[in-house]
């Protein structure tokens, strides 16, 4: 049998492939959950509204979800009345809420400014932690927010200029979304510690799905279902490649290299969002749009090194 020294030196030699796809799994989930704006754009091509649009991808979605559920749930003890409320409270605030704001939002800006926007989630969770536990803000924290704010009014401003109280609109709408899936994260936490992060995701997002079905049909007649096929396809690759996918390869990367690092690669999500807007959509990349995104990346980097 091998002795101790010969699985040390096993596990050393096993590190850098863990490392190695690790990294590879993190950037193909940040880039996979970024290509999701990039397809809810083209999506409204074919004149469909976010309510329809957002039901469809969670349609989709819900057999994966429950699967996992399902999945992580098995063996483990049944969840009590808090642990329901709390499911039920971080479904509506973290995915259905966060996503179907985000969804509206994108109606009326560009790909790039809502990931920008999006990307600004850590410094929320920081405000919220003040705000409602009286954490402190260091210099460092509040110097990487005021960088990459201004980077984020750069870009709105710039697209302001074309489009007026429009981009206002959806600017504030993408805004609410990050805020709603900030207040999530904040409450999440003890609820991860307890439930485990999969079966949490699994049961959260289920009743996000759930929530989003109920809206089209409080909302819409059923006719309204009756949309391009285009629009279909596209709601099928949204909810596994740009939704279930990256949840799956981000919380993999998360157990082979850790949440530090693995948030060190989703800053390649704002840049493939920008990427793939030009070469899909045909948004423009202009001198404000560059530099509004360095200032959100270097703003982001600033404020993660100094919260560490």
């Amino acid at each position: 049998m091998p002795n101790r020294a010969e699985n040390q030196q096993s596990q050393a030699r096993l590190a850098p492939k863990s490392i190695a796809s690790g990294l590879v799994l993190a950037l193909l989930g940040s880039i996979a959950f970024s290509g999701k704006a990039i397809i809810v754009k083209l999506a409204y091509r074919y004149g469909v509204d976010a309510v329809t649009l957002i039901m469809y991808r969670m349609l989709f979605a819900l057999p994966i979800f429950a699967t996992m559920a399902w999945w992580a749930s098995r063996g483990k003890p049944p969840l009590s009345r808090r642990d329901w409320l709390g499911v039920l409270g971080l479904g509506v605030t973290g995915y259905y809420l966060a996503s179907f704001l985000d969804f509206a939002g994108l109606a009326y800006i560009s790909a790039s400014l809502e990931r920008l926007i999006l990307y600004l989630n850590p410094t929320l969770v920081m405000l919220l932690g003040w705000l409602l536990y009286g954490r402190r803000l260091s210099m460092q924290q509040a110097l990487g927010m005021a960088i990459s704010y201004a980077g984020v009014v750069l870009v709105f401003g710039h697209e302001a200029s074309f489009t007026g109280g429009h981009t206002a609109w959806g600017a504030l709408l993408v805004f609410l979304s990050a805020v709603s899936y900030a207040i999530y994260l904040v409450y999440s936490g003890e609820m991860v510690q307890r439930l485990g992060s999969l079966r949490l995701v699994g049961l959260a997002t289920t009743v996000a799905c759930g929530l989003c079905l109920l809206q089209f049909v409080l909302l819409r007649p059923l006719s309204a279902a009756v949309v391009a096929p285009e629009v279909l396809w596209l709601s099928v690759l949204n909810a596994t490649l740009c939704t279930a996918a990256p949840v799956l390869m981000v919380m993999m990367a998360i157990e082979r290299i850790g949440a530090g690092l693995a948030a060190q690669a989703g800053m390649v999500g704002p840049l493939s969002t920008i990427a793939m807007g030009i070469a899909i959509l045909g948004e423009p990349f202009t001198a404000w749009v560059a530099a509004g995104t360095a200032l959100v990346l270097v703003g982001i980097t600033v404020f993660t090194r100094a919260a560490r």
